[in-house]
């Protein structure tokens, strides 16, 4: 048989007071009860191991304490660090969240955000997939707090935070190029979907080339899906004039490179120097250390935070912002 729950009439009755002062406990209105009121609730309810109906409290006051997190790849080092950053600074606030994974699969990001918007969220956290323009206005007319983080939507009014992605690339070109550099290579995940960190990842590394004097070699920048990095990673080493030095477009890329190298036994940076944009939490300890460029995931992620607390408290309607982030070298061995 099912125990039956505990309900608010059961810490009344036992209480030996009224469901309106339970209910006022429960919100926190302490100034309508004595100190020993509030301390024999306090006390029944642990005794009673009583856990209010968020739903339904939530209900009746027309209003809901959580926000959504709509991440487009939890793979992602940097997408990791950035929920764990937002979840506590909100929950510091009594603020909770629902996080959901969408692969980097539109379809399953939109079911993710209907799901969320039946919930009667307050705000959504979004890291775009691609072009789900059509649920992403739905929410903007809505008029539902969202933020976007790490790409830009084009058409929409929406905060967004954002790395600068052209310097992350200038970084690691010039570093490349004070190395000795000239022959540099960049991989990254498929630009067919205009993801904007990869396309201003790539643009970068293009400029700063030319700002450096060094020609633009289409053989030299791949882009592709994760399980095809290795064979194109196999057919630039086997170009008559090779790269000495390689940029990974994110975390993931890199993965891929370090075991290409590992296999090849090809060593870093003897015969191939490495840079990953995005930092890792293996960085300090592989061998060679790794040369990165960080994002700064805490400052970015209080950004996200701090957005989403004052749209909430604010009544007047603000205009949205891109906020920019610059990135950082972290200067280590393999560079």
């Amino acid at each position: 048989m099912k125990k039956k729950s505990i309900t608010i009439e059961d810490v009344a009755k036992k209480a030996g007071i009224s469901k309106s002062t339970v209910s006022q406990y429960l919100n926190k209105r302490y100034e309508y009860m004595s100190q020993g009121t509030r301390e024999k609730i306090e006390q029944i309810i642990h005794e009673l191991n009583f856990h209010p109906n968020e739903s339904a409290r939530n209900l009746k006051n027309k209003k809901t304490t959580l926000v959504g997190i709509v991440v487009a790849n939890i793979r992602h080092a940097f997408s990791t660090e950035m929920i764990r950053i937002i979840e506590n600074a909100l929950e510091e606030q009594d603020i909770y969240v629902i996080i959901c994974n969408s692969d980097d699969n539109p379809e399953k990001e939109e079911h993710h955000i209907r799901a969320l918007l039946s919930r009667k969220v307050d705000a959504l956290i979004i890291f775009p997939t691609e072009t789900n323009a059509t649920i992403y206005q739905q929410v903007v007319e809505e008029e539902i707090t969202v933020v976007f983080i790490d790409r830009i939507v084009e058409g929409l009014c929406v905060d967004t935070i954002l790395l600068d992605n052209h310097t992350a690339a200038s970084l690691a070109v010039s570093k490349l190029v004070t190395g000795g550099h000239r022959k540099i290579a960049m991989f990254t995940l498929p630009t067919k979907s205009a993801i904007s960190p990869r396309i201003e990842r790539i643009e970068g590394y293009k400029a700063s080339l030319n700002a450096c004097g060094i020609p633009f070699k289409t053989d030299f920048l791949y882009s592709g899906e994760l399980h095809t990095l290795q064979t194109g990673l196999t057919k630039m080493f086997q170009l008559k004039e090779k790269p000495n030095a390689l940029i990974a477009g994110n975390d993931l890329v890199l993965r891929e490179i370090l075991h290409f190298l590992k296999v090849q036994k090809l060593t870093i940076p003897t015969d191939v120097a490495v840079i990953g944009i995005d930092d890792v939490s293996y960085a300090d300890i592989y061998q060679p250390s790794l040369t990165t460029i960080a994002q700064p995931t805490e400052k970015m992620g209080l950004k996200v935070a701090e957005i989403i607390l004052n749209r909430l408290e604010s009544k007047k309607k603000k205009e949205a912002g891109v906020y920019r982030f610059v990135p950082e070298l972290k200067q280590r061995d393999s560079s």
